[in-house]
């Protein structure tokens, strides 16, 4: 059994909650959380939550409620999330991992929200301008990590670079990789191609003696059929990459199943074919990599996709077990020190 850990959970954020939260912690527990001794705090309407958990034992004996009425809802804004969010179950997930009682804290309710409350109660890491979200993303031969894919719709150089330290250290964290391979995002790989503030990252990591293995610029085609582990880009960019990539897998997944009922040899050849087509159904499913990162935060805070299933909900928990296992917040820490500390031996303002 491996070392005991407490998971922070905001109950009462996401399309279907609290049922999904629920479903979703019982499905990890009995997959690939048996192996682990994690414990829950979740947060949220007990008169709710008791009945859920009476059908999910396993989470039951592994859970304490903490009781709260309030929550963010989805259409709230964020400034106004953070002004009046105290008391929420949002706000008392990420106070539990401020006041370190959880490792991690994990939400699937309004981002904006998540976000701007994540960023007042644990801080950002000393330099960092703001938080990236980072998503991991599925390769035809295993992941890649993206970030940023959503929190800031615009970023300088400095900031770039930020990410490709922190999303390092996360795919690490994350994969168990020693040397992931990091690139920046372009609309071409050779080097006259971008805009000045690409150039700028580009020759700012190009330059750094960080030790990072970076290969320079990649293409939008990389993220899924190259061999590039990390991809850089701002926010606007990566959120529109991530989107147009779910909505093409849920495209590709219904003129499967269009195609496979269309004749009757269709049906009959789907039936002779049926382990394949499901391996295939299983790998085109966006909530399998559910769970994306806010790196940069004096602490660990999982965002869930707010419209994810049980499996899915139950992939953003088990990226939480990972990094609360790994020693990714000290090394985010390690290698931003070092990055800092270049740039103010050549004159960089951040």
């Amino acid at each position: 059994m491996s070392q005991s850990f407490i998971l922070s959970i905001d109950a009462m954020g996401g399309d279907d909650a609290p049922d999904i939260v629920i479903q979703g912690l019982e499905y990890y527990l009995k997959g690939d959380g048996s192996g682990h001794d994690v414990r829950f705090i979740i947060h949220g309407n007990e008169i709710q939550l008791n009945p859920l958990l009476d059908k999910a034992p396993l989470t039951k004996a592994r859970s304490e409620i903490v009781h709260t009425e309030l929550e963010i809802t989805s259409d709230m804004k964020p400034s106004h999330a953070v002004r009046r969010g105290k008391g929420t179950s949002m706000w008392n997930a990420i106070e539990t991992v401020k006041s370190k009682t959880a490792s991690v804290a994990v939400s699937a309710g309004n981002t904006g929200a998540l976000m701007g409350i994540s960023k007042l109660q644990l801080r950002t890491k000393t330099g960092v301008q703001r938080p990236a979200l980072a998503a991991a993303w599925p390769q035809l031969d295993g992941m890649c990590v993206v970030l940023d894919v959503g929190a800031n719709v615009e970023c300088d150089a400095a900031q770039l670079s930020e990410f490709a330290v922190m999303g390092e250290a996360y795919y690490r964290a994350l994969f168990h990789k020693k040397k992931p391979s990091v690139g920046l995002l372009n609309v071409g790989t050779e080097e006259l191609k971008g805009n000045a503030i690409i150039k700028a990252a580009h020759e700012r990591l190009s330059n750094s003696e960080l030790g990072l293995n970076y290969i320079g610029y990649v293409e939008s085609d990389d993220i899924s059929f190259g061999e590039v582990d990390v991809v850089v880009t701002d926010g606007f960019t990566g959120n529109i990459a991530l989107k147009t990539a779910e909505g093409t897998a849920k495209l590709v997944r219904e003129f499967l199943r269009k195609s496979l009922r269309a004749t009757l040899w269709a049906k009959f050849t789907t039936f002779l074919n049926m382990a394949a087509f499901k391996q295939l159904k299983k790998r085109l499913d966006p909530n399998r990599v559910n769970g994306a990162v806010f790196l940069g935060l004096k602490g660990i805070v999982i965002k869930s996709h707010g419209g994810t299933d049980a499996i899915g909900f139950a992939n953003a928990v088990g990226i939480g077990v990972e990094l609360a296992e790994s020693n990714f917040l000290s090394e985010v820490e390690r290698t931003l020190d070092a990055l800092h500390d270049e740039d103010d031996n050549i004159g960089f303002i951040l």
